[in-house]
C-alpha cells in the first residue's frame, strides 16, 4: 500500500524540519504553498490545511518583514516539536536496565470521554497495555509521560510508577502481550520499503550519485521524516533481546537517520532563498 502524506501533516513536518528560524520569522503564506507543491500538495488543500491548523492554535498569523502574511508556530506547537526532537533525531539505545514506567489511571464515569483521551495519549506516547487501566513503557519515557499528562492536565486521573519486571512470564512473552509487534514490525517494513530505495539512489555510485536537485533533497527528505517522525511513537524502543531476532526497527532508524545525514542541509539550499527574500 503506498504511503499516505496528509496535507496537515506535511505541514507540521516542514515547520519542524525547515521553519522553527531562530529569529522568529514567519513563513510567507506564498513559500509555504511552494514548498508544499514540490511534496505534492496543491494549493487549495494546502491553504485548508494551514485554516485547520491556525484553528487548532498550531499556527498563528503573522506579518514578514516586508509586510506579507505568513504563519508562525504557536508556543504550544513549538513545545511540541521540541519533545518530538528527542524521539526523532536523538533516539538513544534502549536498555534493559532502563526498567519500565507504569501508568495507572482512574477516570469517574462522569467524565469518561477523559477516559478514552488518556488511553489514546498514553498509546501515542508508546505505552503497551499490561492490564485494563494499566499501561507500560520504557522507563525513560517517564519525564515526557509526565509533562505530556501535566500539559493536557490528566495527570489527577494518572499514578506513574517505575520497577522491574519480575515473572511469572519471561519478559520477552510479556512485551509481546503488551504491544502489538507484528502492527509495528509492520510498519517499519512499509518505511523500509518506501525510503529504503530512495536512499540507495542517493548513496548510488557513478555519475548519478546524489540523486538530484536541492529541491529533489528536500522533497525526498520531507518524505522520508514525515513518514518516519510517527514511528518512534508507535514503536517506544524496545531492548533487543525483548525482540524477535528479525526486528525491523533498527535497519528503518539507520535509513533515517542516513537520509537525515545526507538530505535534510541539501534541501535547506531549496527552502531558504526564497524565504530570506521575504
Amino acid at each position: 500500500m503506498a504511503e499516505q502524506h496528509t496535507p496537515r501533516s506535511l505541514i507540521v513536518t516542514l515547520y519542524g524540519a525547515y521553519g522553527r528560524a531562530p529569529d522568529g520569522a514567519p513563513l510567507p503564506v506564498a513559500e509555504l504553498i511552494r514548498l508544499l507543491d514540490a511534496v505534492g500538495v496543491d494549493a487549495p488543500s494546502a491553504r485548508s490545511a494551514v485554516s485547520r491548523l491556525k484553528r487548532r492554535g498550531l499556527l498563528v498569523p503573522a506579518r514578514t518583514a516586508a509586510g506579507a502574511a505568513g504563519y508562525l508556530l504557536s508556543g504550544e506547537a513549538r513545545q511540541l516539536l521540541d519533545d518530538g526532537d528527542r524521539r526523532i533525531y536523538a533516539r538513544p539505545a534502549p536498555l534493559l536496565t532502563d526498567g519500565w514506567v507504569l501508568a495507572v489511571f482512574t477516570v469517574p464515569e462522569a467524565e469518561r470521554h477523559k477516559r478514552h483521551l488518556l488511553r489514546s495519549r498514553l498509546g501515542r506516547l508508546g505505552f503497551g497495555t499490561a492490564a485494563p487501566g494499566v499501561w507500560i513503557a520504557p522507563g525513560r519515557l517517564h519525564d515526557e509521560t509526565s509533562h505530556t499528562l501535566r500539559r493536557l492536565q490528566l495527570d489527577s486521573y494518572v499514578d506513574l510508577f517505575s520497577g522491574r519486571h519480575l515473572g511469572f512470564d519471561a519478559t520477552a512473552e510479556a512485551v509481546a502481550r503488551w504491544w502489538d509487534l507484528p502492527a509495528i514490525a509492520g510498519r517499519h517494513e512499509a518505511f523500509l520499503a518506501a525510503h529504503e530505495p530512495v536512499l540507495r539512489r542517493w548513496e548510488g555510485a557513478g555519475p548519478a550519485a546524489g540523486g538530484g536537485t536541492p529541491r529533489d533533497a528536500y522533497r525526498d527528505y520531507l518524505l522520508a521524516l514525515d513518514s518516519w517522525r510517527h514511528l518512534p511513537y508507535v514503536d517506544p524502543g524496545l531492548p533487543a533481546e525483548l525482540l524477535p531476532d528479525d526486528w525491523p526497527g533498527e535497519r528503518s532508524a539507520e535509513v533515517f537517520a542516513r537520509l537525515h545525514a545526507r538530505l535534510r542541509d541539501p534541501g535547506l539550499a531549496f527552502v531558504t532563498p526564497p524565504v530570506s527574500a521575504g
